[in-house]
């Protein structure tokens, strides 16, 4: 479709970043049912995970003597892990619904991260850090996490007619970053960057199940907790990277193909990782 009818990914990558997305952890911040403590370890360990990964990618980048674009672009997509349409369903085939719950919440700590400190890093692909965190408040997301946490803490329910709706256009989020993961795909060039591209895939696929078996063991993780929270670490580049690249101009050709070739070699890291947590 975007080969033959030109598509515009920019245009697309807006509707989800600013609308479909934001209903989208909106949802699922007001249907997880989670005890507070649970909640509150899931989030810390994904934003330990991320963080860390982060700040080894950022310095692995440095000591490559990336450019500025090319190294903030290679940290977005070692930090953005695609928990949503790929850890998901894994998670829930693997593990069942219990764990299933573990990882709903985190895929929302990813996304609001992603919504947040991906949109930091992205910006300060051409930005200062000033600018760049002025932009955090233009970001929808994180005005729907806080109508969230409020309604629960108000234990308001939300009247079915807007619930469906939200329901209904939550549900179309996850398709459409397909759709737009596809559209970019066929743009991809792979002559540029080969080891920007390397390090994003090796600290995603590599790194992401290291770091998160070592940070299971101070944050007290187990059973169900422990398998959902390490394997949704170690999905690969989030397709949600390829709409912040493209809305803040920041390498897409380069995260697109990141997306592309730890997506595919995941399997031969994800496989092995699955059978040891299932013993």
């Amino acid at each position: 479709m975007g080969k033959y009818l030109a598509v515009d990914p920019r245009s697309l990558g807006r509707v989800n970043f600013y609308f479909l997305i934001p209903v989208l952890v909106f949802n699922l911040l007001v249907n997880n049912g989670l005890p507070l403590k649970d909640i509150l370890v899931t989030m810390g360990f994904a934003t330990a995970v991320m963080t860390t990964i982060g700040l080894i990618a950022l310095v692995a980048g440095w000591l490559m003597y990336l450019d500025r674009p090319v190294l903030m672009a290679a940290v977005l997509t070692s930090t953005c892990v695609n928990a949503g349409n790929y850890g998901l369903p894994l998670v829930s085939f693997a593990f069942g619904k219990e764990a299933l719950a573990h990882a709903s919440l985190y895929f929302i700590t990813t996304s609001i991260l992603s919504n947040t400190l991906g949109v930091l890093i992205a910006s300060m692909g051409h930005m200062n850090f000033k600018d760049a965190a002025l932009g955090l408040f233009k970001v929808p997301t994180v005005y729907m996490v806080i109508l969230a946490v409020f309604l629960n803490q108000l234990h308001i329910q939300m009247p079915l007619p807007i619930g469906r709706t939200i329901n209904l256009i939550a549900s179309g989020t996850i398709p459409l970053m397909l759709v737009l993961l596809g559209l970019e795909l066929q743009r991809v060039k792979w002559s540029n960057s080969v080891r920007a591209i390397g390090l994003g895939t090796v600290m995603r696929l590599i790194l992401g199940p290291v770091v998160s078996l070592l940070l299971s063991i101070p944050f007290g993780l187990k059973g169900a907790a422990r398998q959902s929270n390490v394997v949704e670490s170690s999905m690969p580049t989030a397709v949600m990277t390829i709409v912040l690249a493209t809305e803040y101009g920041l390498e897409p050709a380069l995260v697109t193909a990141t997306v592309f070739i730890s997506t595919l070699l995941s399997p031969l890291t994800l496989t092995p990782l699955l059978v040891y947590l299932g013993r």
